[in-house]
């Protein structure tokens, strides 16, 4: 008798540890056990709008659309938002690179009065390259002038204007193409470097305004 009833106790051990190990495949094989020991199911949309709830996961081609995990009782316990758009990683971008502007703008002046004196510097400074420019100018139209009167004096002479002269107006004629070019050059940069003072004063205004 004692025998017949440890033979029944191996019997019904066994099948427990069958059917737990059942148990187990199946929840494996269904679906993914959530941090509580349950089932965690998955909802999303389909490319035809229709929402799904899917024990076994998420498409790839959906994921980027987002979903919600549930519980066993259907309950969201965690959301993944959908994938940025390109636009919107473009805004991010440029609200990224619009915050380093301003923090950089942010060391450079406490006031808008820095700003003024900065641009006040920098005027002057292109200002004063311009008139050094313009200065070299008018002297070399003045040598120009001299050497074209020299020849002008050897063909009234019925001569040829000898070649060093030619060589020498030529060179001048270059010179005076490459300091216009300077000074056209000095004029965009002076208009370029208002243009950009006057955007970081105002800037500047818009913030030490809003930290008020």
């Amino acid at each position: 008798m004692a025998k017949q009833r440890t033979f029944l106790r191996g019997v019904l051990l066994g099948l427990l540890v069958i059917g737990l190990a059942g148990g187990v495949q199946a929840a494996n094989s269904t679906g993914k056990p959530s941090s509580s020991g349950g089932i965690e199911m998955y909802r999303y949309v389909d490319d035809k709008g229709v929402t799904v709830i899917d024990r076994l996961g998420v498409p790839p081609q959906y994921i980027g659309k987002g979903y919600q995990v549930l519980n066993e009782q259907g309950r969201v316990i965690r959301e993944v938002p959908p994938a940025p758009t390109p636009e919107e990683l473009k805004a991010r971008k440029a609200e990224a690179a619009q915050a380093s502007s301003d923090a950089q703008l942010l060391r450079m002046y406490t006031s808008v009065q820095d700003v003024d004196s900065a641009r006040d510097r920098k005027l002057a400074e292109l200002d004063g390259l311009s008139s050094v420019t313009k200065a070299n100018l008018m002297s070399l139209k003045t040598q120009q002038a001299n050497l074209q009167s020299q020849a002008a004096d050897q063909e009234r002479a019925g001569r040829q204007v000898a070649a060093p002269l030619v060589d020498q107006l030529n060179n001048l004629k270059d010179e005076e193409q490459r300091l216009e070019g300077e000074i056209a050059r000095y004029q965009q940069l002076r208009a370029q470097a208002k243009a950009s003072f006057e955007a970081d004063r105002a800037r500047l205004a818009q913030l030490l305004g809003a930290s008020r």
